[in-house]
């Protein structure tokens, strides 16, 4: 068999393990730091604080204020305090709205960053940045975006809702499984993917039965590591194409509607390439879209744009920017049949291929 790719492999340092939260600070003066900013959406304000104490005197505040989307008016707000605070590196408490402020602090400053999820988005171990502003949401990439340090600990995903672990696992899923048809796919990032949907298929049901279950939480991250890995070594597709148009022009929820659309997008490229998408099938059963769609249904997840709350004719707008700037897809788009796979996932149809 002849091979012939390029792999370049991620420099972040992963720290895997229940309770590795609790040596934020070691490593924050592993990397060379002394004054840390703690980042967190509202939501986790007081999560953030009580990190900000165990770091003790290398943290120099908190910024509260991470949003869906990373809208850039927002990280300019952050960017003052960063400067008021005089903080040489950013810890990212949550999941991919703080890992996304951080990112955007790092690409306006170089600050070295350190992230603790607690979500399974997988955003946190890509050096790809995705920003909000005019009502469009783009991306850029780059190494300085990629955070050094990326600890793991299930101990903290115990309290995340059910019905937003379903979601954000099914968001890092959705990295995956275009990793399997990327333009510039390879063994390894194939490996990691399938993989990576495996640990996914064996967690999310465990997490739905018992959400407590710290041995089901790991499984999550360390899927939502090998998704998220698998995403910043390779590029982005039409899934991720349609998401960003739905999140930067309507404000969707970034993970739910990551997981409505991923069936979908799945179906649509497994019509052109569907020995790529094979190991999906043999994963979630059935067709590759049909049985991603079901495994979806099985666990809770939203299945319908409508349930977002979008109209019919906001697929029109949708669609129309959705094909402008294409990203590399392995199967043609044009408006009409772009069109027709939103009406079919704002209608929560299950995709038949």
């Amino acid at each position: 068999m002849s091979l012939s790719f390029h792999y370049a492999g991620s420099p972040a340092h992963i720290v895997f393990g229940e309770g590795a939260s609790q040596e934020a600070a070691n490593w924050i003066a592993k990397i060379g730091c002394r004054r840390a900013l703690v980042l967190s959406t509202p939501q986790q304000k007081s999560d953030a604080e009580a990190l900000a104490a165990k770091i003790g005197p290398l943290a120099v505040g908190v910024f509260s204020g991470a949003v869906m989307h990373t809208p850039v008016d927002v990280t300019e707000t952050a960017m003052k305090v960063v400067g008021e605070s005089g903080a040489d590196c950013v810890v990212s408490l949550g999941g991919g709205s703080t890992t996304g402020l951080g990112k955007a602090i790092a690409y306006r400053t170089d600050l070295p960053q350190i992230v603790i999820p607690t979500t399974y988005a997988g955003s946190e171990v890509t050096p790809i940045l995705g920003q909000t502003e005019g009502g469009r949401k783009t991306t850029v990439k780059g190494a300085k975006i990629l955070p050094e340090v990326v600890i793991y600990d299930a101990t903290l995903t115990t309290g995340l809702p059910v019905g937003l672990s379903v979601t954000s696992g099914l968001n890092a899923m959705a990295h995956a499984v275009e990793a399997l048809y990327a333009e510039d796919r390879n063994p390894i990032s194939t490996l990691m993917a399938v993989e990576g949907l495996r640990a996914f298929r064996s967690a999310l049901p465990e997490i739905l039965a018992t959400p407590g279950d710290l041995n089901a939480r790991a499984g999550g991250l360390y899927g939502a590591w090998l998704c998220g890995t698998v995403l910043g070594t390779v590029g982005m597709a039409l899934h991720h194409k349609i998401c960003h148009t739905l999140g930067g022009t309507f404000d969707t929820p970034h993970a739910e509607t990551h997981a409505i659309m991923l069936p979908h997008t799945a179906a649509f490229n497994g019509v052109a390439v569907p020995e790529l998408l094979q190991p999906v099938a043999e994963i979630f059963g059935g067709s590759v879209g049909g049985g991603l769609w079901d495994f979806a249904k099985s666990i809770g997840a939203p299945l319908s744009l409508r349930d977002l709350g979008l109209t019919e004719a906001d697929l029109d707008k949708a669609s129309q920017i959705a094909v402008e700037n294409p990203y590399w897809n392995p199967r043609s788009i044009d408006r009409p049949s772009i069109r027709t796979l939103l009406q079919q996932a704002w209608e929560g149809r299950r995709p038949e291929n």
